[in-house]
């Protein structure tokens, strides 16, 4: 640690490590979406029982442990921060636990039994996991105070990056599923991956490296009155409202796969494959960004001030129609109709706008809301908040299409639950917007000798011009 840079460069610029960062969550994103993209298919299609036996899911098991998985794989994360902040340093879990995320494509593209999806996906769901709040404050620990005014940029890009792998990989390993199989379907993510290992170790010089606190200091703060009372508020915002949103987000590649199955999935002529459409989603992420950024939050802001926790709230309402338009096109199925995409694609765009509102902020929001030792820590809030929402969708799904469901709701009613709940959490969320009094918190410059520092956005911005 002694020959890296321990804290960030005295400048107004970009710092010169966000590059290598961008280029490692593109190539890992990719491996990420392109495998979980092909789930939903290979579970219920592909999958064999321990002697070669075709032994596929039914789809309603095949939703349930999707969810699961992403789940778990939004759990770990909490190991990760801790690690990190406590022992080994970001970069170095980081280093560390994607070895293990690459071994995880590794078996489920040489096993194709159910052993080989359990051992798969739970090396993933460490790997993922462990390293997922470690990259998310990595970005943020590049910067200081001159040039704070840089990070929303950097998020925005970080965010792009993530979507134009996911992009390329959701129209990509289908296609490879149905051409050559499950072995290079997952084995061409699992080369991007360690791609992404190795992006990420060519930039070791370039990056700033926070040490660890070590285990009495980071307990000693985690412990303060003020951070309990942040946590418990913290908790509130990411672990009921944005988890619900999560909820629904994720179902895209699990119930909204299973609908496109049973749609007309001609486009212009061409007929996609029903788990291809998830790329709408990151496509979408590409047009919005840059929209929203650069049109619409200026627009809104001279109408009112556009805070994060109000662009959030925007983004709980937007993905109200998200579910609406599923819940019509099961009414449309139902009556022996065979919609088309179409409507799935209108769905995807509210879906994505909720997103960029939601999502987005959250990433950053989580990021400036965390003390300068704790930024892993308190990043796993993001993170976690997707544990919740996938597991009360799997729970869901689990009353509603188990084998013996206690349930009797029919795949309308299904996607109603799902609007009407988030719904009623958005309003409720409107109080919070006017309640909670946000902080705005980098690393410190290298001339103020690493301590924490305060800095509104407001204060950025000034500093900016």
């Amino acid at each position: 640690m002694a020959n890296y840079r321990t804290a960030p460069a005295v400048t107004d610029r970009m710092p010169s490590g966000i590059p290598y960062i961008i280029g490692n969550d593109a190539a890992e994103r990719f491996s990420f979406y392109g495998m979980k993209a092909i789930l939903l298919v290979f579970m219920t299609k592909y999958l064999k029982g321990v002697n070669g036996e075709p032994a596929p899911m039914s789809a309603g098991a095949a939703d349930f442990w999707i969810h699961f998985f992403v789940g778990v794989a939004f759990l770990t994360p909490l190991l990760g921060a801790i690690v990190s902040d406590v022992w080994l340093g970001k970069y170095r879990t980081i280093i560390v636990l994607s070895i293990v995320y690459c071994l995880g494509h590794l078996t489920l593209a040489l096993d194709e039994t159910r052993f080989g999806l359990a051992l798969g996906l739970g090396l993933i769901a460490l790997g993922v996991g462990g390293i997922k709040p470690c990259v998310s404050a990595h970005v943020g620990d590049q910067f200081g105070n001159r040039n704070g005014h840089l990070v929303s940029r950097a998020f925005g890009w970080f965010y792009v990056a993530i979507n134009l792998g996911a992009f390329a990989s959701s129209l990509a390993t289908p296609l490879i599923l149905k051409k050559v199989g499950p072995g290079w379907a997952f084995g061409v993510p699992g080369i991007l991956m360690l791609i992404a290992t190795v992006i990420f170790w060519m930039g070791r010089n370039h990056f700033v490296h926070i040490p660890p606190v070590g285990k009495e200091r980071f307990i000693a703060e985690v412990l303060t009155r003020e951070n309990r009372v942040f946590f418990r508020r913290m908790a509130v915002i990411y672990f009921i409202f944005i988890a619900m949103f999560w909820a629904l987000f994720d179902q895209n590649a699990s119930t909204w796969v299973e609908q496109a199955m049973k749609m007309d999935t001609r486009v212009f002529g061409h007929e996609f494959l029903p788990s291809q459409f998830q790329a709408l989603n990151p496509f979408f992420i590409l047009v919005m960004v840059p929209l929203f950024n650069f049109t619409l939050y200026p627009a809104l802001n001279r109408l009112f001030r556009l805070t994060d926790l109000r662009k959030i709230a925007i983004g709980l309402f937007l993905a109200v129609p998200s579910f609406l338009i599923p819940a019509w096109i099961e009414s449309r199925i139902a009556a022996g109709e065979t919609p088309t995409i179409w409507w799935q694609v209108l769905a995807y765009a509210f879906q994505t706008a909720s997103e960029v509102m939601v999502s987005v902020t959250a990433l950053e929001f989580a990021y400036t809301q965390a003390g300068p030792r704790m930024k892993s820590l308190v990043m796993t809030f993001f993170l976690l908040s997707v544990w919740v929402g996938n597991w009360f969708a799997a729970l869901v799904i689990l009353l509603v299409k188990g084998e013996d469901s206690p349930l009797n709701l029919s795949s309308t009613g299904f996607f109603l639950f799902f609007a009407v709940t988030m719904f009623v959490l958005a309003v409720l969320f409107l109080p919070v917007t006017r309640h909670f009094r946000p902080r705005f918190i980098l690393q410190a410059d290298e001339e103020e000798s690493g301590a924490a520092t305060g800095v509104s956005p407001e204060e950025a911005e000034a500093e900016m011009h």
